[in-house]
C-alpha cells in the first residue's frame, strides 16, 4: 500500500535523522578526491547524433519548480555555481540549447505545501514532479498531457535500457487509461533489501553465534538485553532497535516480520493467483505477538512509540543497542557508535525466519514520483532529453563523472532531473568482486572504483581508515551487498505485485486505512490484546480495503490479459 507522499517523506526524513544517506544507498556517497571544475567552453563539445540529444535552435526555455532543502550546504562547496546557474543548467543550454527556468523555490514541507496549492488551482511549470496521487488527479483534470509517443520516439537507448531494470512496473504506474502520462522517476527496489545488522563484538564477548532461526534471534536479544554486553554493570542495553515508525528503512520491524512470512504494505499473490494485502494476513499477528513480547522483556526501548530516527541513532551511538534491521546504508548509520567505541563491530547477515528456510525479501514498489508536461507546453520530448542527457554524461559513453555526478560533493544534485540505474550499486559490487578474484583492477568503472578507494583506505589502517570502514561493511567481501547478491541468485527476492497507477478507492481512503494500521500494530506491540488484529482487518476491509482489492486484482487481470495479447 502505498503511502502519499507528504507522509512518506516525513516519516523517511524523521527516520534518517542527521545520517542524510551518505552512502551509496541511492546516488555514492562523500571522499576525498576534490570536485572537478565544470567546463564551460561550447567549441569543446561534441554534438551528439541521437534525436533524443538533438539541439533546438534557437534554444527552448522550460520551466520547473524546485526543492532547495539540503542544497545551500551542497553549493556551499561549489564556488561560482547557483541553484539556477550550475555545471548541469549551463550543460543542458549548451548540449540540447535548453534554459532551465524555476518558477519558484521553496523547501522541504513549505515547498510541499506550495505545490499542492499549485496543483489545486492548475498553476502548474512546463514540468513538474509529483506523485503517482498527485498524477491520476491532474490527468483527471486534463492539465496534462499524454507521453507515450514522445517517450518511444525521443528515449535514448541508454535511457530506455536504465529505466526498465525496474521491470515495466514505473511505467505501468504512471499509466493511465492507457496513456503514460508521467515518465518515472524510477527507484532501486533493490536498495530496499533488509539485513539484519548485528553488534559481533557484543557476540563475541557473550560467545554467541549469529542467528539461523527466529528462535537464534530472540535468544541473542534476550542476551544483550540481560547479560551487560557492554560490561558497565548497569542494565541499560536493548536487543533490538524499533523507532516511532515502524517501517523505517533502518532501525523498522519489516525485516522482523519477514522471519515469520509475513509482509506488511506489500500486495502479494495468493495461493489461488490473485493479489491480497499483506498487512492483513494472519502471519502478521504471529509476528506482532512476538514483538509484544520483546516488548514486555525489555527488549525493544520502552519509549520506542514516541521516538524518532534521531534519537535512536543517538541510542546506537551510546553503545545501547545491539540489533537492528535495515538497508545496506545501516553500515554508515550504525558506525555513529564507533565515534564513541572503537572497537564496537558491526556486520551485516541475512534474515532469518521461524523454520531456518531461507527468507522471501519483502521489496516494495519503489517508484512514487513523475514528470508530467503542462498541457499546452508545446516541447513535450524536453523531458526525455533531460533524462538522456543527465543518463549519458554519468553512465554513458561520454560519461564524466568525476565532473557531473560525485566526488565529495554530489553535483547531480543540481540537475532538475536526477534519473539513475537501479542496480548501479549491485553491478559496482560485481565488478568489486570480480577486482578481487581475478586481481584485475582494470574492470572498476568510475563508482566501483571510488568504492574501492574508500575500502583500500580501511583495509590499509592509515589516518583514512575509520572512512572506509562503513564502505567496508557494505561493500567488502562479507559486506551486506554480498547478501544482496546472495538473495539475487537465490530468487529470495519478493517484488510487489501491484505496481498500477493507484485506484480510485486508494486516492480516496489510503490515509484513513494507513493510520488505522500503523495505530493498531504499534497498540498492540505497546500490549493492546492480540485480538485487536482482527478486529482491524475487519475494521480494514470495511474502510475501503475490500474495494480496494476489488480494484488492484482488476488492473492484474487486465495486465495479465494485455501481455496474453502482447505475447500473440
Amino acid at each position: 500500500m502505498r503511502k502519499p507522499i507528504r507522509y512518506k517523506l516525513k516519516r523517511i526524513l524523521a527516520a534518517l535523522g542527521s545520517v542524510l544517506l551518505l552512502s551509496a544507498c541511492e546516488h555514492g556517497g562523500s571522499g576525498a578526491i576534490q570536485p572537478k571544475p565544470f567546463p564551460d567552453a561550447k567549441e569543446n563539445l561534441i554534438p551528439y547524433l541521437e534525436p533524443g540529444l538533438s539541439r533546438y535552435d534557437p534554444p527552448i526555455e522550460v520551466s520547473f519548480v524546485r526543492d532547495a532543502d539540503g542544497l545551500e550546504e551542497l553549493l556551499s562547496g561549489l564556488p561560482g555555481e547557483t541553484l539556477t546557474d550550475n555545471r548541469w543548467s549551463r550543460l543542458y543550454e549548451q548540449v540540447l540549447g535548453m534554459k532551465i527556468k524555476y518558477d519558484w523555490i521553496e523547501k522541504g514541507e513549505l515547498f510541499r505545501q506550495k505545490l499542492g496549492v499549485s496543483l489545486a488551482s492548475g498553476d502548474i511549470p512546463d514540468v513538474v514532479k509529483v506523485s503517482a496521487q498527485q498524477l491520476r488527479q491532474l490527468s483527471n483534470a486534463g492539465l496534462i498531457q499524454d507521453l507515450s509517443e514522445v517517450y518511444d520516439k525521443f528515449a535514448t537507448p541508454l535511457t530506455k535500457r536504465i529505466l526498465s531494470q525496474e521491470g515495466t512496473g514505473p511505467f505501468d504506474s504512471g499509466t493511465i487509461d492507457g496513456k503514460l502520462m508521467g515518465i518515472p522517476e524510477t527507484n532501486s527496489s533493490y536498495e530496499q533489501a533488509l539485513f539484519l545488522w548485528i553488534r559481533t563484538d557484543w557476540l563475541k564477548r557473550l560467545g554467541m553465534q549469529p542467528p539461523r532461526t527466529m528462535n537464534d534471534l530472540m535468544e541473542i536479544s534476550k542476551a544483550f538485553t540481560e547479560k551487560d554486553p557492554d560490561q558497565n554493570g548497569k542494565k541499560d542495553t536493548f536487543g533490538l532497535a524499533a523507532t516511532n515508525y515502524l517501517w523505517d528503512p533502518v532501525m523498522g520491524v519489516t525485516g522482523f516480520m519477514a522471519g515469520y512470512d509475513a509482509f506488511p504494505n506489500l500486495w502479494i499473490l495468493d495461493k489461488s493467483g490473485k493479489l491480497v494485502y499483506g498487512g492483513i494476513q494472519p502471519q502478521i499477528k504471529t509476528a506482532l505477538q512476538a514483538l509484544q513480547e520483546m516488548y514486555r522483556n525489555g527488549q525493544i526501548y520502552s519509549e520506542f512509540a514516541y521516538t524518532d530516527g534521531r534519537k535512536v541513532k543517538e541510542q546506537i551511538a551510546e553503545g545501547k543497542i545491539g540489533m537492528m534491521y535495515g538497508q545496506q546504508w545501516g553500515s554508515f548509520f550504525v558506525q555513529a557508535s564507533r565515534s564513541r567505541n572503537p572497537s564496537a563491530e558491526w556486520q551485516a547477515f541475512p534474515l532469518v525466519t521461524v523454520s531456518g528456510e531461507a527468507p522471501k525479501v519483502p521489496l516494495r514498489f519503489s517508484t512514487y514520483q513523475y514528470f508530467a508536461v503542462r498541457k499546452d507546453y508545446p516541447h513535450p520530448e524536453a523531458i526525455v532529453k533531460l533524462i538522456n542527457l543527465h543518463l549519458e554524461k554519468n553512465w554513458g559513453k561520454t560519461a564524466e563523472y568525476e565532473t557531473y555526478y560525485n566526488t565529495t560533493i554530489p553535483v547531480w544534485q543540481l540537475s532538475p532531473v536526477t534519473p539513475y540505474p537501479p542496480l548501479k550499486n549491485l553491478e559496482a559490487f560485481r565488478e568489486l568482486e570480480e577486482a578481487r578474484r581475478t586481481g584485475n583492477r582494470s574492470v572498476l568503472k568510475d563508482e566501483a572504483e571510488f568504492i574501492q578507494k574508500k575500502i583500500d583506505a580501511y583495509s590499509s589502517g592509515n589516518g583514512d581508515r575509520e572512512s572506509g570502514w562503513g564502505w567496508e561493511r557494505t561493500y567488502g567481501p562479507n559486506g551486506a551487498m554480498a547478501i544482496l547478491d546472495q538473495y539475487e541468485h537465490n530468487g529470495q527476492l519478493l517484488f510487489e505485485r501491484f505496481v498500477g497507477a493507484p485506484t480510485e478507492t486508494m486516492i480516496e481512503k489510503q490515509d484513513i486505512l494507513t493510520h488505522l494500521q500503523d495505530e493498531t500494530f504499534t497498540g498492540i506491540i505497546l500490549g493492546s490484546p492480540i485480538d485487536k488484529f482482527d478486529r482491524f482487518v475487519t475494521d480494514w476491509r470495511k474502510l475501503g480495503g475490500d474495494k480496494i482489492t476489488a480494484e488492484v486484482n482488476e488492473w492484474f487481470a487486465a495486465r495479465a490479459f494485455a501481455s496474453t495479447r502482447r505475447g500473440r
